[in-house]
């Protein structure tokens, strides 16, 4: 398997737990004290960084830095759309869209040779 199709992976998984851990308590824990929330969510990133952090050290065997970054916020986006209208229950935006075509010309800029 490619390394850079590893390194997705990877951050798809760590992103997912991310995600959660930044925004799934305005859902669930609203109504708790903020401490609450943060205690939770720092649970959730451990997990996320025991995913992230070797997916961006095997990533950058193959990968410069630009470009892991650019991977990671391409991800980020692809897995906070679903996030935020299906559990969430936000509307879908053409916003999403357009911040989707922006990201693909980061991703032609960062991986033109």
């Amino acid at each position: 398997m490619p390394v850079w199709l590893i390194t997705a992976s990877m951050l798809v998984v760590s992103n997912v737990f991310m995600t959660f851990a930044w925004y799934g308590h305005l859902k669930n824990l609203n109504s708790k004290p903020w401490i609450y929330a943060a205690l939770i969510s720092w649970m959730i990133a451990l997990g996320e960084y025991l995913i992230q952090v070797p997916a961006n050290r095997i990533g950058y065997t193959a990968l410069s830095l630009g470009q892991l970054k650019i991977m990671q916020e391409v991800i980020t986006l692809l897995v906070f759309v679903p996030f935020s209208v299906y559990f969430m229950n936000q509307p879908l935006k053409l916003d999403y869209l357009w911040a989707g075509l922006c990201m693909l010309g980061a991703v032609y800029f960062i991986f033109r040779s």
